[in-house]
């Protein structure tokens, strides 16, 4: 989790998986962040990009609810990146 923290203080966050999936292909991200809960068929789409792309894909404990509180969203999250 520490890493989440460190980039929600200091990174500018893209939220969602459309933001994350034409930034990935684009090759314009260093690192993402996939909600516990986030459906398969994304999960796997955004895993595909990220080994081409070679970005660090990261599996959080946390469900998408918790995800967006922690981002200060009042909506669930299942998707991060930047």
């Amino acid at each position: 989790m520490s890493e989440l923290d460190e980039a929600l203080k200091e990174e500018k966050l893209i939220i969602g998986r459309d933001r994350t999936l034409k930034l990935l292909k684009n090759d314009k991200l260093k690192k993402i962040f996939i909600a516990s809960n986030c459906d398969e068929d994304v999960r796997e789409e955004i895993k595909k990009y990220a080994k081409i792309s070679k970005v660090e894909v990261i599996e959080l404990k946390i469900d998408n609810i918790e995800l967006g509180a922690m981002c200060k969203k009042p909506f669930a999250i299942s998707v991060l990146s930047y």
